[in-house]
């Protein structure tokens, strides 16, 4: 007689023509399907994330979590990145490094508590960041005699105050006087691998919080002509790192006179835009001029033995490229990692019954490993048997793992493997032999893939507008939009009050065709790139 059995997710039944007096296929059946909806159940829980669509914020934060990248940490504002998200971190870290080192720059490290009198020895630099300060102000604690735990000393005050550093070029130039006499002392190309504090009030895992981690480079030049050559070779060495490794298309450009960054006579930036349309500023280099050499009076002899003030520059990417790396490519099953930033390039998950089982799978996965391993490919054979296979395939979909690998008895007999892909979460049974270059390959794939995906993305919410009031209508929507602006700062905050858009860059590539103002008919120079941010 037919059995009609109704899963919990309601979605379809399943019809089974038995005889009641066998009992044992009737409890093999159930069995099947129990096994099927705890897998679907498990998958469902263990991402559970809300859609893109429905809240991007949301969206966001609770990836961040399920992916086990960061969590909040007790302290308002801070986070603790978790070793996966840390991992991810460090290959950045690792290739911006060499990248780094490559073009001649050297490490160093440079105090994290900056003398409250350096700050204030450049105007314009302690009045762009003198709202975000942490001070400390004394240096010892004490019990406290009425039994309320640990109170500040009132005895132990600091002659000066010490800022926690929220960038370093004031202790950094305080140095540089000491190192810098002559034009044989030059140039100087020191970066540091730093932690640095913001006090940010509204905060947001990776994109804004109020202490990061991030790089600062600090170079002294004897020439104008040489520190703006190296303020340009680092934005363009960003952009290669953020299209080549990260897959995330960028733009180039420089900052306008509101924008830059606070003592500098010039921006240049790197804009990518995420999913939601908004943009993220995802790296900076900053050619300072000689203004911090005049304020902490850095001069060197020239070749005719004349004094000189040195030229300047900063650049810096920080962990807000974590941030920028999740909203370009990941989708509502979780992460989607380019290939040259995984952490686990590849997964391969054994499908077994017992212990023979399992040792005859691993007997033909080992050469797989070994063989991608020559190749400099990362992969992780994970036969834990503390989790079955269907929660590990959603636990490796969710953290965004290239490439999947499914092995079992019947493939062993086959000569097979099923292969799955994280960008387009295609399903393929492939032979065994030679999988291993084959996935060499099918990475490079899945890289071009990923920022492909990306880039026609920003191709189609790129648009040229040169109507306010149409601007107006659309900037909320998210997009890129390449309008006139007649270059003053009352035009940008008129901008900015009224559309919370912000200019992101006048583009190094963009249209440099006159025009008019779309807000005050005044003559435009160029298009500008104007968007909502992060």
């Amino acid at each position: 007689m037919p059995l009609q059995l109704l899963l919990p997710d309601a979605s379809k039944t399943d019809t089974l023509n038995i005889d009641f007096a066998d009992s044992r296929i009737l409890s093999n059946f159930v069995g099947q399907k129990r096994k099927q909806y705890n897998l679907y159940t498990m998958a469902i829980e263990l991402k559970g994330l809300t859609k893109r669509s429905e809240n991007y914020s949301q969206w966001y934060n609770e990836l961040v979590v399920k992916a086990d990248l960061a969590e909040q940490s007790a302290v308002r504002g801070c986070m603790v990145i978790k070793p996966y998200g840390y991992a991810i971190w460090e290959k950045m870290q690792q290739t911006l490094d060499r990248m780094f080192k490559e073009t001649g720059v050297q490490n160093a490290y440079f105090p994290l508590l900056i003398p409250k009198s350096f700050l204030c020895r450049e105007a314009e630099h302690v009045e762009g960041f003198a709202k975000e300060c942490a001070v400390v102000t004394h240096y010892r604690l004490k019990n406290d005699p009425n039994g309320n735990g640990v109170v500040v000393d009132p005895e132990a005050r600091l002659e000066e105050e010490l800022i926690v550093r929220p960038t370093s070029e004031t202790i950094i130039w305080g140095t540089y006087k000491n190192w810098i006499h002559s034009y044989r002392d030059l140039p100087v190309l020191c970066n540091q691998w730093a932690n640095v504090m913001r006090w940010e009030m509204r905060t947001r895992m990776f994109l804004r919080t109020a202490e990061f981690l991030w790089q600062e480079g600090h170079c002294a030049h004897a020439t104008a002509e040489e520190s703006e050559a190296r303020t340009v070779q680092m934005i363009n060495l960003y952009a290669e790192f953020a299209e080549r490794y990260m897959a995330m298309p960028v733009i180039k450009g420089v900052k306008s006179a509101n924008e830059r960054f606070a003592g500098a006579l010039n921006t240049y930036t790197i804009e990518a835009m995420m999913q939601d349309g908004k943009a993220l500023q995802s790296g900076t280099s900053h050619n300072l001029g000689q203004n911090f050499a005049k304020a902490f009076d850095v001069t060197f002899a020239n070749k005719d033995n004349k004094p000189e003030y040195v030229w300047a520059n900063s650049w810096g990417v920080s962990t807000r490229l974590m941030g920028a790396l999740i909203m370009t490519h990941s989708d509502d099953n979780g992460l989607v990692l380019p290939p040259h930033l995984a952490p686990i390039q590849v997964v391969i998950v054994p499908i077994y019954k017992n212990a023979e089982q399992l040792a005859a799978v691993t007997e033909k996965v080992m050469p797989i490993v070994e063989r991608l391993q020559q190749l400099g490919i990362s992969v992780k054979y994970d036969d834990a048997e503390n989790k079955r296979p269907g929660f590990k395939f959603a636990d490796y979909e969710l953290k965004g793992v290239p490439v999947r690998l499914a092995l079992g008895a019947r493939d062993i007999e086959n000569g097979t493997v099923e292969l799955m892909r994280r960008d387009t979460l295609k399903k393929e049974v492939l032979p065994l032999a030679g999988i291993a270059d084959h996935i060499n390959t099918l990475l490079e794939d899945i890289q071009q893939n990923i920022f492909d995906k990306a880039l026609k993305m920003r191709n189609e919410h790129t648009y040229i507008c040169d109507s306010y009031d149409e601007f107006k209508e659309r900037v909320a929507d998210g997009g890129f939009f390449l309008c006139h602006w007649d270059g003053t700062t009352e035009t940008e905050e008129r901008i900015k009050e009224e559309t919370k858009a912000t200019i992101r860059c006048i583009p190094l590539d963009g249209d440099d065709t006159p025009g008019v103002c779309m807000v005050t008919g005044k003559p435009s120079k160029r298009r500008v790139i104007i968007a909502r941010n992060y």
